[in-house]
């Protein structure tokens, strides 16, 4: 065992049996390589990446390999979910070096963590025009032996360049409609009307996009802007890269048709994607968007809750096809024999007619990924539902993907939002119980006296990395979320707490966030990125969660702070629409007030009170603050002096400074708030 024995991450775990003497990224490493005057191989990937797991076997469990790195290098394994930091500067570097990135992400630093030569995935033997890892390994070795001026000096200049490449912010002004109805244009034109999504291969779940086109559809009524909403996701609900059997998601499609998924299943796609489907059907009623919002929550706490009542990161792509070898996708896709065996020969029949399964099969060697592709005629619900749960029951069977179970701040932050708005619209206690699980774990082992926050855990300890923008803000939305779900005040008040740790460590006087608090490790460049990947950037969703701590507190100076966020999504909204989805969604909310819905009534299981708190829920007003409590409870400050009305619940609805008359008739209330 190496010295990655003792880590909570589940990835560098799986490297703790390799030959390789792996260090995991800390000050100690850097000294070694220092006093051994060698350069440092620092190797990021992460659980359930399959390139990662090929570059493992291939390399990193190689006796002669592992020896001459054990020589030669000194050896850094980082966990890019653990370290968003690391991996987003080197990453940065990484990209402007070749063009391209990706995991695993293989760069070669000098002891003073400054990089010198970067690539992704090398091969053991030369493949395609690639070099072999051996041959960049001896490269490096020679170049460090007998170059070292020139190698020193290219790493000085990279970080340099690195260092200067500070985010040019002018934060005057906000989005306005102009820019807003910009960003729906540039979407319309990337948009693929045959196949939903935006783009080409590989296509990625634009879960914060469909998040903005639902909310300016509520706020303009803008037909076109629903239609793409409601196509995307009823197009990636039919597809391959959702499980037909067991709900959730893969973390995205290999092929624009959305037919054949990169198989791991991801926490913060499956959270972010429950919460859009939704809000997919509040806004329309979708039967779809219904089903898929509920078998995606019950996918996240069937298979992803920890003991701990938090959930896990992720599946796998990866698991055993039966013989013992890894394969990706084994564990999900089907043959036309093994429907047969699993449902005899008319059921398998009207199961690969249904699911799509054919004799070339859409994957590889004759298999097929289940999908719900358009066809004519109408199938027997009841024997289409007794397919599907035998089919279920023998896929269990099956050697199931690994797990990675260390719980990750901002992802469960996603989870807590999602769950308890599916639980509270869908009337599932369940779900709600679920995320109030989730908001305590975060609290008692994520949060420290001084409302810090450390960015994982597992099996109910504590990881020692610091959390990063993106987990204050993401936690600060689901505490949020179920403030206005549970009515209780606890959770506002821990949001507040999280957001002014925003406002202190993380904010620059202009406006400007960092991914990486003020007094956290400094790395070659303090990270700052605006923009969206597979989740909503720290930025985007920091301004959201201030934005609606705002609305539900009255604080000027959080919604200050927010606008001022909210600067950059004025200059990239236009340009860059795709990016900064969250930006955009939450500046919807911004030019819509919010909303503030204050519902009181006489005790919280008062049916009447019920009815106009679900009510409030579902209105699309975009990014409203609902509150729910009894008068002069003090529990919520949007409650203080909202009385009841002729002894009847009602509620109370405001919006830039102005409130309109108390309704106790759900259906006015409705109407208030429909946009």
């Amino acid at each position: 065992m190496n010295r990655l024995a003792h880590e909570t991450s589940p990835y560098l775990l799986q490297h703790a049996g390799n030959p390789v003497d792996w260090w995991p990224w800390s000050a100690e490493a850097f000294e070694e390589a220092r006093r051994r005057n060698v350069p440092v191989l620092l190797s990021v990937g992460y659980s359930s990446c399959h390139w990662c797991h090929v570059m493992a076997h291939e390399s990193f469990e190689d006796e002669a390999t592992a020896g001459f790195l054990n020589e030669q290098f000194v050896s850094v394994k980082v966990d890019r979910e653990e370290r968003p930091d690391v991996d987003a500067v080197y990453m940065e570097a990484v990209q402007a070096a070749t063009g391209q990135g990706g995991w695993p992400m293989t760069v070669f630093l000098t002891p003073d963590a400054e990089p010198f030569y970067f690539g992704t995935y090398f091969p053991p033997a030369p493949r395609h025009g690639m070099p072999s890892f051996r041959q960049i390994l001896e490269g490096v070795r020679t170049a460090w032996a007998e170059r070292r001026e020139e190698v020193t000096e290219v790493a000085g200049k990279i970080a340099r360049d690195l260092a200067g490449r500070e985010l040019a912010f002018d934060g005057t002004g906000t989005p306005g409609e102009e820019e807003l109805a910009q960003a729906l244009l540039g979407l319309t034109r990337e948009y693929d009307p045959q196949r939903g999504g935006f783009g080409g291969a590989p296509k990625f779940p634009p879960s914060m996009v469909i998040e903005f086109l639902l909310r300016h559809h509520a706020r303009t009524g803008s037909e076109g802007a629903l239609q793409m909403a409601r196509d995307t996701a009823e197009r990636m609900a039919r597809g391959g890269i959702y499980d037909q059997l067991g709900g959730g998601f893969a973390r995205y499609s290999v092929d624009r048709d959305w037919v054949v998924p990169h198989f791991e299943k991801m926490l913060y796609d499956n959270a972010l994607l429950c919460r859009v489907y939704a809000h997919l059907w509040r806004t329309t009623g979708s039967e779809l968007a219904r089903r898929v919002a509920l078998e995606t929550a019950d996918f996240m706490v069937r298979e992803l809750r920890t003991g701990e009542g938090g959930f896990a990161s992720a599946l796998d792509a990866d698991s055993d096809d039966g013989s013992g070898r890894q394969v990706e996708g084994a564990h999900y896709v089907w043959t036309p024999a093994q429907l047969a065996e699993a449902l005899g020969p008319e059921d398998a029949e009207l199961a690969a007619q249904y699911f799509g399964v054919t004799e070339e099969g859409t994957f590889e060697h004759g298999s097929s990924v289940l999908q719900l592709p358009q066809q004519e005629g109408v199938f027997d619900a009841q024997r289409i539902e007794s397919i599907r749960r035998r089919l279920l029951e023998r896929r269990a069977e099956r050697p199931a993907p690994g797990r990675d179970d260390k719980v990750v701040a901002a992802w469960n932050g996603f989870a807590v939002a999602a769950l308890a708005e599916t639980g509270a619209y869908f009337d599932r206690p369940d779900l709600v119980e679920a995320a109030l699980s989730a908001a305590d774990l975060l609290v008692r082992l994520h949060l420290d006296e001084h409302a810090r926050l450390v960015r994982t855990s597992r099996d109910g300890r504590a990881g020692a990395h610091a959390g990063v923008l993106e987990d204050y803000a993401d936690v600060a939305e689901g505490f949020l979320a179920l403030a206005s779900v549970t009515g209780e005040g606890v959770w506002l008040e821990f949001a507040g707490l999280l957001l002014d740790q925003v406002l202190t460590r993380f904010s620059d006087d202009d406006g400007a966030l960092y991914d990486t608090a003020v007094d956290a490790e400094q790395l070659l460049r303090r990270p700052q990125d605006p923009t969206d990947n597979a989740t909503p950037s720290g930025w985007t969703a920091a301004a959201g969660a201030l934005l609606s701590y705002a609305a539900g507190t009255g604080s000027a100076r959080h919604r200050e702070a927010a606008e001022g966020a909210l600067g950059v999504v004025k200059a990239l909204g236009p340009r860059a629409p795709r990016f900064i989805g969250w930006g955009l969604a939450v500046a919807e909310a911004l030019l819509d007030g919010p909303r503030e819905v204050a519902v009181v009534g006489p005790a919280p299981d008062d049916p009447a009170t019920r009815d106009l708190h679900r009510t409030a829920l579902l209105g699309t007003a975009p990014g409203a603050v609902v509150a729910v409590g009894t008068p002069g409870s003090g529990e919520l400050p949007l409650l203080a002096d909202r009385e009841l009305v002729d002894g009847a619940p009602a509620a109370y609805v405001c919006r830039h400074f102005t409130c309109d008359a108390p309704t106790t008739d759900p259906e006015r209330l409705r109407r208030e708030l429909s946009g």
